[in-house]
């Protein structure tokens, strides 16, 4: 008999998991939801001065595991609950078959929960907090306009929708801030991923990441790892128990889909790979969250502003202006006479492309302000899922946008990305009014999922009669310039900076 241990998200408890624990029991195993303490109907048990934290939970949750009889114990984990879950199978490795996480991040050795806060008021609250040495003790539920950056609610039906605001309360501040110690034996254990495809989630977007992405991706490719899917939002257990009962089954079963990893994975981690092409280190300043990298001379000069994709860990070091990729593309531009800017936006997550968008529109601000700039010619250049970023300046386009570059973009919201804010699809932007010329450089091998918002945009452009000049890599994947470092691609980069610097310079 398998016993599953169903372990909430912040601010519920062990209610959330009624119906998947029910259906569970039907199928014949063991189910225990658990409400952790400090929350639910276990808030008043510990009281609020007991400094509840991380270790508070997972201590907890190893004493429930040491009390099963069952053969057989699955840990599932949503959300925050995937940390204490990690945690108590760390210390139990030998008690527990498998590890199940419900469209959510498998955590680290060291990281805190806070790093993977969805909502970045609730991150810079704790921050700013702990710069200043404040004692927290409690963090308050999302508010109802402010549960999209928690996750996709779609699928779940309305009076679920009210009894999860109803029954939110405040997560101790400790469980968000604490570290996770692991020694590595949880890591060991058998795990399953299911994805929420209406929150962003997809076995398809794993293969991608795995063939084209860092390398710490790399680690999905394990032969212990699969993956499943349910076509819903962030709660399943609430808009899908059916089907995610049946995908825990499955998990226990040892179903799902494996991940494989390419013949020849890298080595090196991305952030650790030299830009492709020698460039001259030059000289930078360091403006908030705006780098700009200067030619010599004195007179003002044009600048091409890099956006990076994303969502990008809060917590991943380096952050992409400090990787060798976007410090090449920054250096490449100052040495070929202009002003080459990076930045660091706040895309970590879905949710998330409207601050992304504001601290982009900062950026270009701050950098048209600066006198040694020409703020007449100024190039926006967009890479990967930073391309949905581009759709505000095509709706829009201000006159001194005197090009938009786009290296293996995506043009519209991935399959499952339906959390993104319909303004953010660059394919419907298109051609609302006369826009600047567009470098479009393809990867030749790019993800097919990728390859059809380029496609519909080219559609688009046809229909619109917009500029475009395409550059291809027919030899290459996305991400080309750290995973395929060859001539085809150090040409290609050099065409592409061309056709922008030309444009900006006409």
């Amino acid at each position: 008999m398998t016993a599953f241990v169903l372990v909430p998200g912040p601010f519920t408890g062990g209610w959330v998991w009624a119906e998947v624990a029910a259906l569970l029991r039907e199928a014949g195993a063991e189910a225990y939801p658990v409400t952790l303490p400090g929350l639910g109907e276990r808030r008043d048990e510990t009281g609020e001065e007991a400094g509840i934290d991380l270790e508070t939970h997972v201590e907890d949750l190893v004493r429930l595991v040491d009390g099963i009889d069952a053969p057989e114990v699955v840990l599932v984990g949503h959300g925050y609950g995937l940390f204490p879950v990690f945690g108590a199978a760390d210390r139990r490795a030998g008690r527990v078959a498998r590890i199940v996480s419900v469209d959510t991040a498998l955590p680290e050795n060291g990281a805190a929960w806070v790093d993977s806060v969805p909502d970045p008021e609730v991150r810079a609250r704790l921050a700013e907090a702990a710069r200043d040495g404040e004692d927290i003790a409690w963090v308050a539920p999302p508010r109802p306009g402010d549960r999209a950056r928690w996750g996709s609610t779609e699928g779940v039906p309305a009076e679920a929708l009210e009894r999860l605001e109803r029954r939110a309360v405040p997560q101790p501040a400790g469980t968000l801030t604490g570290p996770l110690r692991l020694t590595g034996a949880a890591a060991a254990l058998p795990s399953t991923g299911v994805l929420c495809t209406a929150n962003g989630g997809s076995i398809d977007l794993v293969r991608m990441l795995v063939e084209s992405g860092p390398p710490q991706f790399l680690a999905l490719a394990d032969d212990r790892v699969r993956f499943l899917e349910i076509d819903t939002g962030h709660w399943p257990m609430l808009s899908a128990p059916a089907a995610l009962a049946g995908a825990l089954l499955r998990a226990a079963a040892g179903e799902g889909h494996r991940v494989t990893a390419p013949e020849q994975a890298h080595e090196r981690p991305a952030h650790d790979v030299p830009f492709l092409l020698d460039v001259p280190e030059g000289y930078s300043e360091r403006r908030g969250r705006v780098d700009l990298h200067l030619p010599d001379g004195e007179r003002p000069r044009p600048a091409v502003v890099f956006v990076h994709g994303g969502p990008v860990a809060p917590e991943q070091r380096p952050t992409p202006r400090d990787t060798p990729f976007f410090l090449g593309y920054g250096r490449y531009a100052a040495s070929l006479g202009v002003v080459g800017v990076t930045l660091d936006h706040r895309l970590h997550g879905l949710a998330d492309y409207p601050l992304a968008a504001e601290d982009l529109t900062e950026a270009v601000a701050l950098v048209r302000a600066d006198p040694r700039v020409d703020g007449d010619r100024i190039a926006l250049w967009f890479f990967s899922t930073g391309g949905l970023l581009a759709a505000d300046w095509l709706a829009a386009p201000p006159p001194w946008l005197r090009c938009l570059a786009a290296t293996y973009p995506a043009l519209a919201p991935l399959p499952g990305w339906r959390t993104v804010e319909s303004r953010f699809r660059p394919a419907e932007a298109l051609g609302t009014e006369a826009g600047p010329p567009i470098v479009l450089t393809r990867a030749g091998l790019e993800h097919p999922a990728f390859t059809a918002t380029v496609e519909e945009f080219l559609t688009a452009a046809v229909r619109n009669g917009t500029d475009v000049e395409i550059v291809d890599v027919p030899n290459g994947h996305h991400g080309f310039e750290v995973t395929d470092r060859t001539e085809e691609s150090r040409a290609a980069v050099e065409r592409a900076m061309r056709a922008v610097l030309g444009r900006l310079r006409d």
